[in-house]
């Protein structure tokens, strides 16, 4: 397909270029015309340039590059094209090589008259756009050595800071991050753990069953060789337990009269030194969920309120952005993290699931398992409102999770025992006037018109039961029809069997 000019946009401005030779759109693919396009003797005879429009500053070009980016036709692009191609008419429109395909969208519609031609629709123009971009530097006579590379480093580095600053205070990567390492350093705490247990448990096998996970470590780093313990330690035992005087009374206790064997020094020291580094990771794990839950709470404080740190921070993690997940529907938000068993339910044409990621929430163990579906529905439906209040707030505030939660609550309350929930705008209004109120800002819509009540019949509920009868109408007209061209069908044959009947005594007469 040919193409009479192209569309060029560097660090530089805006370029036109006209093609002088048409490209072969038959042998496109052939090597012979493909290095025609890397040799620059042999392109710049196929373009010419008819027009270079510059950018005043960094700042212009970084406007203009992030319309370009959004595939908008901005006016300083549109009097570029007004000023270098030439006027056209009905009968013959100007086919304009683009390289964005929603940027040429938007010049088509600013400009009636101009076709635009992308790679995906001509893959000739995808080469010389290539080119372009390969020997664009070169073919402008102007330019000195040098200019197209500083212009390109600023314009990238402002670009880049742009993107960067895009939104300071919803820095919702470093909950990505903060989430994936929580969970790697779960796993390593809980194999470190087993691997401690198994090791000093030839020494000392009766701790494992009288203390968790979460104060092993420390527990082992206090008591040593077991031989040590006495009741004069029983306080300072209690508090590496967590205040616990009785687990450190059966500690103390089931030391005395342990069935472990004895341990060298040598094997007391490795497993001092492992029980160290275990300890270490344990107190590395409280302080970066300490760090997470505060992220959370100044970028997604009504979210986390909702659902929980840990199942807030999964969620922004698997949408990629606190954005992406606000623009998720709520069905989208209810299967989040469950895609696999998704798409097999589709294929083997089975039962979608109910839940992902919010299946770890407490609402879903506290409910019955016959509302299970439901109320994780309804929970998707209030994380979805929450993930926008996040998202478009300015202020960070946690007083919609709050509402949202007790709503959820409500809800499971209402499953169980049938009492009626609050109404979620009477919830959110008090909401509404509690964020106010700590803001000391009025209510914006008070003083505004008062909702126009609407007549009997034009609401949605009359409109809905108007159709249901006009519906019911039809049927009954409908199978009044069917009845009526029975009964005519039938009082048609009894006809023409009464006048067969007749014509048979007739002949019968005549013969007799």
């Amino acid at each position: 397909m040919s193409v009479d000019f192209l569309l060029h946009e560097s660090a530089l401005g805006y370029a036109i270029f006209k093609v002088v030779n048409q490209p072969d759109t038959i042998g496109n693919r052939l090597k012979e015309v493909q290095e025609a396009v890397q040799d620059l003797a042999r392109f710049g005879k196929t373009v010419e340039i008819i027009g270079l429009t510059p950018f005043t500053g960094t700042q212009q070009a970084l406007q203009e590059i992030n319309d370009v980016s959004e595939g908008l036709c901005s006016d300083f692009l549109r009097s570029t094209l007004e000023s270098n191609l030439p006027t056209s008419s009905k009968k013959k429109a100007i086919k304009l090589g683009v390289w964005d395909k929603n940027l040429a969208g938007s010049i088509k519609a600013v400009f009636a008259n101009i076709k635009c031609e992308t790679s995906e629709s001509s893959p000739p123009v995808g080469d010389l756009l290539r080119g372009l971009r390969q020997h664009g530097d070169k073919l402008v006579k102007q330019l000195q050595p040098g200019d197209l590379e500083r212009s390109v480093l600023g314009l990238g580095h402002a670009y880049s800071r742009a993107k960067v600053k895009f939104s300071v205070a919803k820095n919702d990567q470093s909950i990505i991050q903060a989430i994936a390492t929580l969970d790697q350093v779960d796993k390593d705490l809980n194999t470190f753990t087993m691997r401690l247990r198994e090791n000093y448990g030839w020494h000392f096998p009766e701790l494992s069953k009288i203390l968790t996970n979460d104060h092993y470590a420390s527990a082992v780093l206090f008591i040593g060789d077991k031989s040590g313990l006495s009741e004069e330690k029983l306080h300072d035992l209690a508090a590496v337990v967590g205040d616990d005087e009785s687990v450190s009374q059966a500690i103390i206790k089931a030391a005395r009269t342990s069935m472990g064997r004895e341990i060298s020094s040598s094997d007391l020291e490795m497993v001092m030194s492992f029980a160290k580094r275990t300890d270490a990771l344990s107190a590395y794990r409280k302080q970066l969920a300490s760090y997470l839950s505060d992220k959370l709470n100044s970028v997604a404080p009504n979210t986390a309120a909702l659902i929980g740190d840990t199942v807030a921070a999964r969620l922004i993690s698997k949408a990629g952005s606190l954005t992406n997940l606000s623009k998720y529907p709520a069905s989208t938000v209810q299967i989040l993290g469950a895609e696999k068993a998704l798409f097999r339910a589709l294929k083997t044409k089975g039962n979608t699931p109910k839940y992902g990621l919010i299946y770890h929430s407490s609402f879903i163990g506290k409910t019955g398992a016959k509302s299970k579906g439901r109320i994780s529905r309804f929970l998707a439906n209030k994380v979805s409102i929450a993930s926008r209040i996040d998202n478009f707030s300015d202020t960070p505030t946690a007083k919609f999770g709050e509402a949202l939660k007790r709503q959820v609550e409500e809800r499971i309350e209402f499953y169980a025992s049938g009492a009626t929930p609050a109404k979620n705008s009477a919830v959110m209004q008090a909401a509404m006037d509690s964020v106010l109120a700590d803001i000391d800002t009025e209510d914006p819509t008070a003083h505004a018109a008062e909702d126009v009540v609407m007549a009997d019949g034009v609401t949605g509920k009359a409109t809905e039961q108007a159709i249901r009868e006009k519906k019911k109408e039809k049927k009954a007209k409908h199978a009044e029809e069917e009845v009526s061209e029975k009964k005519s069908k039938k009082d048609k044959k009894r006809k023409h069997a009464d006048e067969d009947g007749e014509g048979k005594k007739k002949k019968k007469k005549s013969k007799a």
